[in-house]
């Protein structure tokens, strides 16, 4: 049986824990995490002040969405939407 090549769950959370790196490494994370993940919501932990523009950036740049910025201690917590393939360009048409 074959493996599908994403991880396809709708509701699954990611935490990628980018604290401690600067940038750009946070949003390359954010990327690796996304393309191993279809659908889901990944939450990035960062504390480079950079993260503040550069993972807005990168969300508008790739269509993905930011639902929420949280400043928690010293870090922040960027809560990002994943949308299937499929759905990301059917929004596009």
């Amino acid at each position: 049986m074959k493996k599908p090549p994403h991880d396809t769950q709708p509701d699954r959370v990611q935490t990628i824990d980018a604290r401690g790196h600067r940038c750009p490494v946070p949003t390359l994370k954010l990327r690796r995490a996304i393309e191993a993940q279809a659908a889901g919501i990944v939450v990035l932990l960062a504390d480079d002040p950079m993260a503040q523009i550069d993972v807005p950036h990168f969300c508008t740049q790739t269509g993905y969405g930011l639902d929420l910025v949280e400043k928690r201690d010293t870090y922040w917590a960027f809560h990002i939407r994943l949308r299937p393939a499929e759905a990301k360009c059917q929004d596009a048409i």
